[in-house]
């Protein structure tokens, strides 16, 4: 248990809606601290994007998502089926009022408090997560071998320009050629001209199995995990939260946290807060074929990732805004096969879309590109972790830290302020 933490009395009982990375970090981190834990899911652990994301710590990503630049590509990119951003037409009208207010984060003022509150979080992240995976004996899923961003065909004036925009922003990143890229990685491609080296990155081979051995260490700790639908969190008195399943339980808890990712819109109204919260459809296509690659790669141009899986190579990052409800789009996984191929020319060579396994998962985005993380001003016992948006698995740990010293009523190591929920107003 963290000196810092108050003693808490096994007797009080803590309920974590969500078993996702973020939901079970905090698990832990209230063990830890002497708290009966409770979490509850509809599907169990690690059932939506945290085990389909990129498995890759990302503290190198420290600039906001709504960037004046997008502005001038934007159209462009909706208007293509298979580029790396888009919006369903359908629900183009849902997400309106969404994307005024991305806009309106677009302002330099905006963007350089929202890039604070980023940054901040990104610091503490990997200590945080060396932390976490000491605990539940499974270093092994955390390597510690850097990133790289590559350059194929952008002009080195606009290289160099990126790189500043990092290193300016206090990122530890070197500008390598693409010569040494390739002594870094050989299977890279030699059409690759320049990368930037992220080497204070860390990425986990199985994201799947991360979450498991966490879900792992809470149980034996004693924690209980029930596979139910939660319908309603209401205050039952100034002492106690009830939170009610589709199955019929009752469950009175005496601090209640929402930890539920893309679908904590209709949890958070009930508590009074009506969130910005947006659904970010991500894709990826699981590859058999093993690469030599050592760390993750993402594509300048190409605006995707490959990490290095234990089951093979995944490929990702792509974006659609269409809603928790429409169906997987085939076409927005397949479209990453021929990108990854320019890029590990001989790994993929005879690769076929029909070989990997297509998956799609719902992130959960702010307008600012932060977190909600904290108490809730209306109910002392009602706290909120969700909103992580592409820094699920990168912020997981270090929210739980946060969040477990707001519970436990001590100083946290960083200001909360940017990320409290009453901020949208």
């Amino acid at each position: 248990m963290d000196s810092k933490m108050n003693p808490i009395s096994d007797k009080e009982r803590v309920t974590i809606i969500g078993a996702g990375v973020i939901g079970l970090a905090n698990a832990i981190a209230l063990q830890q601290a002497g708290f009966k834990v409770t979490l509850v899911d509809k599907e169990g652990v690690a059932a939506g994007a945290s085990s389909g994301n990129a498995g890759h710590f990302a503290t190198e990503q420290v600039f906001p998502l709504a960037d004046p630049a997008m502005l001038i590509k934007l159209p462009g990119m909706l208007l293509d089926p298979l580029g790396p951003f888009r919006i369903q037409p359908r629900y183009f009208h849902r997400a309106l009022p969404w994307f005024m207010r991305f806009l309106h984060n677009m302002l330099p003022s905006k963007r350089w408090t929202n890039s604070q509150g980023i940054k901040a979080l990104n610091q503490q992240s990997i200590a945080a997560w060396q932390a976490l995976v000491k605990t539940c004996q499974c270093e092994s899923l955390l390597t510690l071998n850097g990133s790289l961003l590559v350059f194929e065909t952008t002009p080195y004036d606009v290289i160099q320009k990126t790189y500043d925009s990092y290193a300016d922003a206090g990122v530890t990143v070197k500008l390598i050629s693409g010569h040494d890229a390739r002594l870094l990685e050989p299977d890279l491609s030699e059409n690759v001209s320049y990368a930037l080296y992220f080497t204070d990155v860390g990425h986990t081979e199985d994201p799947t199995a991360l979450c498991e051995a966490l879900a792992n260490t809470f149980i034996e700790r004693g924690g209980e995990l029930l596979l139910e639908t939660v319908n309603s969190v209401t205050s039952n008195d100034t002492a106690h939260i009830q939170v009610e399943t589709a199955a019929g339980s009752q469950i009175i808890t005496d601090k209640v946290l929402l930890c539920t990712g893309a679908w904590s819109k209709p949890l958070a109204k009930q508590l009074g807060f009506s969130v910005p919260l947006e659904t970010e459809r991500g894709y990826h296509l699981m590859m058999p074929q093993k690469s030599r690659l050592s760390r993750p790669v993402a594509s300048f141009e190409r605006k995707f990732i490959i990490t290095p899986m234990a089951q093979g190579t995944r490929l990702a990052g792509t974006v659609e805004f269409g809603g928790l409800v429409a169906p997987l789009v085939a076409a927005r996984a397949d479209c990453l096969l021929p990108h990854a191929k320019a890029l590990l020319p001989e790994v993929l060579a005879s690769a076929k879309i029909e070989d990997g396994q297509r998956w799609m998962g719902f992130r959960p985005s702010m307008p600012d590109s932060l977190p909600v993380v904290g108490r809730s001003p209306k109910h002392a016992n009602v706290f909120f972790s969700f909103g992580h948006q592409h820094l699920g698995l990168t912020w997981a740990a270090i929210s739980a830290q946060l969040l477990t010293q707001q519970v436990t009523n001590v100083e946290t190591d960083i200001a909360m302020h940017p990320y409290r929920i009453e901020r949208f107003g």
